[in-house]
């Protein structure tokens, strides 16, 4: 009998890695061992995995403050009207009191020579109120010889020295007043003195006794009727 070479072999290819095996028989061939029995089983070790260091903790941050909650608004008060200041007192004028010196029976003539000298200096006639303690002046009397209604319209006309009684009711007010003490009392001539001061507004001529003894500078006294500022 012919003896005939042997045939290699035959083995089945094992399948690459991630390719399945076409039975699961075949599966478990490959891991049986070759005296048979059951597959033992391999321990397998797994390894740990290596400890990467991760970033640091932040340190806390504060909490932040809590908003504190809305409450009602406050009111608001209304600007009211503001305080009124007093208003200033008005400024006292200041009266220049000058004294001539003449007796009773004198007055008139050295109050006509005062007044030529006012109005030589320039003073306005309409500016000038003479006022008699004693008897008329004969310039008022003149003029009152016209009526009486012509007299006061002079006076309300402003444009010439007026004469008048030191006694004068109306309300009248001019820059020089000339005072002439030409008869009366003493206590007339005083109360004379303070009505005429109160009708001045610039100077006061006194001619006579009238009045305190000495001279100078005063305040301005009020209307006539009031009392004197000292």
């Amino acid at each position: 009998m012919p003896v005939f070479p042997e045939e290699p072999e035959i083995h089945e290819s094992l399948p690459g890695p991630g390719v399945p095996f076409p039975r699961e028989s075949d599966a478990q061939a490959l891991n049986a061992p070759a005296t048979g029995g059951a597959p033992a089983t391999a321990p397998t070790t797994v390894a740990a995995p290596a400890t990467v260091p991760g970033p640091r903790p932040a340190s806390p941050r504060p909490a932040p403050p809590r908003a504190a909650r809305p409450g009602p608004p406050l009111p608001i008060p209304k600007p009211g009207p503001a305080p009124r200041r007093p208003a200033p007192a008005p400024a006292v004028p200041e009266v220049e009191v000058q004294r001539i010196a003449a007796t009773p029976a004198r007055a008139l003539e050295h109050a006509d020579d005062a007044i030529d000298l006012l109005l030589d200096a320039g003073r306005d006639p309409g500016a000038i109120l003479v006022l008699t303690v004693g008897e008329a002046h004969p310039w008022q009397q003149h003029e009152l010889s016209f009526g009486e209604e012509r007299y006061w319209a002079q006076l309300a006309d402003g444009g010439d020295v007026f004469y008048a009684d030191a006694a004068l009711a109306r309300p009248v007010r001019r820059e020089v007043v000339v005072l002439v003490v030409n008869g009366g009392t003493p206590a007339r001539a005083a109360e004379a003195y303070t009505e005429a001061l109160g009708r001045a507004t610039a100077l006061l001529v006194v001619c006579g006794e009238a009045g305190p003894a000495a001279a100078g500078t005063v305040a301005a006294a009020p209307a006539a009727g009031r009392p004197v500022n000292a």
